[in-house]
C-alpha cells in the first residue's frame, strides 16, 4: 500500500468540512475522488499533501506519517492545485528550476529533469517562452510538470482540467496516461464524470464530508439496479396494460414514461433486443429508440442527490 488515509477530519469553526475521511491507494493504482461542490474533497486533499493539518486521524505515505514542514512523507508526493502556481515573469524553464530548487535539486540532474518534465507535457518548444503568453491548457501543463521534477510516487490533481479547451484536456489525459503506464499512482479529483472513468480504476465518492464509496468502477456500476437503459418513443401514448406487460418481461428493471415515450431500466443491455420485440409483437409502432449504459453520473447523482451545491 502506497497511501493510507486514515479517519482524518478537518473543522472551520462549528462547520466541519471533512469528518472521517478513510480510504487507500496502491502503488500504481489511480484513485478518482469525487464529490459535489463543498463536499470536502479540496480540503481532503489539501491534508494528504501536508498543505493543511487534520484534526484528528492519520495520513501514512509509504509508510511514513505526513506532518506539516518538510518531512520524508511529503517528498513522496507531487501536488497540482486547483489554483495556478506560476511566475509568469519567468520563462517556464525557469518556473521550473525554481520549484525543481525547491525540493532540493541542482546542477545538471535538476537540468534534466526540467528537461524530461517539459518533454513529457510537450511543452520543451515553449521553455523560454513566458506562462503569460500560454493558454489555460499550457500553463495546466506547466503546472503539471513543476509537480513531476522531485519524481514523486504519488501526484495529487485537484480539478486539473478547469477551465481548459477541449483539446488540452486531451493533452492532459494524454500525460496521465504516460504517468499511468510508467506505474505512477495518482489521485485525480474532477466535476467531470467522464473524466473519472477514463483515467480511475477505484473511485472515491465523498459528500458532506464523508466517504459514500470507496469501490472500482465495475462494482459501483452494481449499486444501481439499471445497469442499462432503453428509450423508447411509441406512436402512441401507452396504456396501463402495455406498461405492465413492458415490467414484467425478464431483465426490465424499472419502466418510467412521459407522453408516448418509454425509459426502460434494464438490468444488461442484451435485454433490449426482447423487449423491443416485445413491443412490436403487442402491435405498438416503435417511431425511435436507443440504448445507453449506466453511467458513473447517475450513480453520483443517486448517491449524492439532485439538489444544486452552488
Amino acid at each position: 500500500m502506497l497511501l493510507s488515509v486514515e479517519q482524518i477530519a478537518k473543522s472551520y469553526g462549528a462547520r466541519k468540512a471533512v469528518d472521517g475521511v478513510s480510504f487507500q491507494v496502491q502503488r500504481g493504482q489511480t484513485v478518482g475522488l469525487i464529490g459535489p461542490n463543498g463536499a470536502g474533497k479540496s480540503t481532503t486533499v489539501g491534508m494528504i499533501s501536508g498543505l493543511l493539518r487534520a484534526d484528528s486521524g492519520r495520513i501514512l505515505m509509504d509508510g511514513e506519517p505526513m506532518g506539516q514542514g518538510v518531512s520524508a512523507a511529503k517528498s513522496k508526493i507531487g501536488f497540482v492545485p486547483q489554483d495556478l502556481a506560476l511566475y509568469e515573469d519567468l520563462s517556464a524553464l525557469e518556473n521550473l528550476k525554481l520549484f525543481g530548487a525547491l525540493y532540493g535539486l541542482k546542477g545538471a540532474h535538476l537540468k534534466l529533469r526540467c528537461e524530461q518534465a517539459l518533454a513529457l507535457v510537450n511543452l520543451s518548444d515553449r521553455a523560454q517562452d513566458h506562462p503569460s503568453t500560454f493558454s489555460g491548457g499550457m500553463k495546466r501543463r506547466l503546472n503539471i510538470a513543476a509537480a513531476l521534477l522531485h519524481d514523486p510516487l504519488l501526484l495529487i490533481l485537484d480539478e486539473p482540467t478547469v477551465g481548459v479547451d477541449p483539446q488540452s484536456r486531451n493533452a492532459i489525459f494524454d500525460t496521465l496516461e504516460v504517468l499511468q503506464s510508467q506505474g505512477r499512482s495518482l489521485i485525480y479529483t474532477s466535476h467531470y464524470m467522464e473524466e473519472v472513468e477514463r483515467l480511475a480504476d477505484h473511485i472515491v465518492i465523498i459528500d458532506h464530508g464523508k466517504v459514500l464509496a470507496d469501490e472500482t468502477p465495475a462494482a459501483l456500476y452494481q449499486r444501481l439496479p439499471a445497469q442499462a437503459a432503453l428509450h423508447a418513443e411509441l406512436a402512441s401514448a401507452p396504456s396501463a396494460l402495455l406498461l405492465d406487460g413492458v415490467k414484467a418481461q425478464p431483465g426490465v428493471t424499472g419502466v418510467q414514461h412521459v407522453g408516448n415515450a418509454l425509459d426502460i431500466g434494464l438490468a444488461d443491455a442484451a435485454h433490449a433486443p426482447a423487449v423491443l420485440s416485445w413491443l412490436a409483437a403487442h402491435g405498438t409502432p416503435l417511431l425511435h429508440f436507443a440504448t445507453a449504459k449506466t453511467s458513473l453520473e447517475n450513480i453520483f447523482l443517486n448517491l449524492t442527490g439532485r439538489s444544486l451545491r452552488d
